[in-house]
């Protein structure tokens, strides 16, 4: 019931066209935006197709724009950053008097984040918007300071959208001007598939328990819960709960092997595992070690069962075979004290990213959308991939964290004792 009545707001032909974005955010900052996927696509074709005489015909303030541009761009309109030039001066900087309109700044400093090349306008506003918001969360209420801070921290879209949602639900429900209907319906969206993620990963943690690899595999991490979250991330609308399975229970494999060859094998025992991989045969196991039986048997096993369930497991087992081949490489490097060029560092380390093996688990479970014409462009490791690819594998590795520090030294612990 409060879904319908939110997608007659969305389509009320008397509501004013840029009140529409506004209404748009907060369904994308809430949460619930995903209910009304093709509604919002219409209105924001429509919204993009007027832009420029609207933008000609009204005053607009910088909240208005700055939250148009993001929304626009976030769903793909290439609107002109030309827009934010009403709000400079003469010398060039932007104009004081916008340093005082919060929500502007707020509004402003979230578009940036979706600037390109070349956009210096943005790069400009980016600093400008910092500089001025820091002073700001000094001065506003407790309410507000605690939302600017955590903006700063981390922007709205670079944050997983359910944590995202909980945070400005918790902003949205004290603001003075808020629609008790939507407050609703966002809270009660989010609660429900709270309740869905907590059957998911009671039925993951089962599994995890029942294979009792974590305790034969005692040296490597228990990362079950991490891995759902991972999951959650990039899919969390409730249709794709197989998905979410699927790929929290390969991260974790992932994570057995990566902690197997990094912090445990011998070099021979890593050599040994890899040609196993290679062949992708049960009668392979023959020269592994126990410990590793273990592992290769879990490994095969999940792959087994998806086949059994149906699925067309031959891109998911390339990019996992090519997943391995590379830690095998990293281990040969440690072995030999072997400092690689940074380029061919990279060339391996975009394939220990993962974005190539786990996305290819991750389509296993999206068969409604993603079909052979998908997998087929992502065979093609284009741009956007590949960038994705770069950005996971230098970002991880360029965060110094204290609890990677003593899993080097565990790890270093456990090599010795094996060996």
């Amino acid at each position: 019931m409060l879904k319908e009545k939110m997608k007659d707001v969305l389509e009320q032909p008397t509501k004013e066209l840029m009140g529409k974005i506004e209404f748009i955010k907060l369904l994308c900052h809430l949460g619930v935006s995903y209910h009304f996927q093709n509604e919002i696509e219409d209105q924001l074709n429509h919204i993009f197709i007027h832009l420029f005489e609207l933008l000609e015909d009204n005053n607009y303030d910088l909240n208005i724009i700055a939250t148009a541009f993001q929304i626009l761009r976030e769903h793909g309109y290439k609107m002109s950053s030309d827009v934010f030039n009403k709000f400079k001066d003469s010398d060039g900087g932007f104009k004081k008097t916008i340093t005082n309109d919060v929500k502007g700044l707020l509004s402003l400093y979230e578009a940036t984040f979706f600037r390109g090349h070349g956009e210096d306008i943005l790069d400009e506003a980016l600093a400008f918007t910092r500089q001025h918001l820091e002073i700001l969360a000094e001065q506003s209420s407790p309410h507000l300071a605690n939302y600017i801070k955590k903006a700063l921290v981390l922007p709205f879209h670079r944050n997983l959208e359910r944590l995202e949602a909980k945070k400005y639900i918790a902003f949205y429900e004290e603001e003075e001007s808020k629609d008790e209907t939507l407050l609703r319906f966002a809270k009660l969206d989010y609660n429900r598939l709270q309740l869905l993620y907590r059957q998911e990963l009671a039925s993951l943690s089962r599994w995890w328990k029942d294979s009792d690899v974590a305790e034969k595999l005692d040296y490597s991490r228990d990362r079950i819960v991490e891995a759902y979250m991972w999951a959650i991330g990039p899919h969390f609308e409730p249709q794709y709960s197989v998905s979410r399975i699927l790929v929290a229970k390969y991260i974790e494999i992932l994570t057995l092997i990566d902690d197997t060859y990094d912090g445990y094998a011998t070099i021979d025992e890593v050599q040994h595992f890899t040609a196993a991989v290679e062949r992708w045969n049960i009668g392979a196991i023959d020269d592994l070690p126990e410990y590793m039986k273990i592992l290769y048997k879990f490994t095969l096993n999940f792959f087994d069962e998806m086949e059994k369930d149906g699925y067309n497991t031959c891109y998911a087992k390339e990019t996992f075979k090519e997943m391995v081949k590379a830690y095998y490489v990293e281990a040969q490097w440690f072995n030999n004290k072997y400092m690689p060029a940074f380029d061919e560092y990279l060339r391996n380390g975009l394939v220990t990213s993962g974005y190539r093996a786990i996305p290819a688990i991750t389509f296993l479970g999206m068969e409604n959308i993603v079909g052979a014409k998908e997998i087929q462009w992502v065979e093609t490791n284009p741009k956007i991939i590949r960038a994705a690819r770069l950005i996971s594998r230098l970002r991880n590795d360029t965060v110094a964290r204290e609890d990677e520090k003593k899993e080097e030294r565990w790890s270093s612990k456990c090599r010795l004792l094996h060996e």
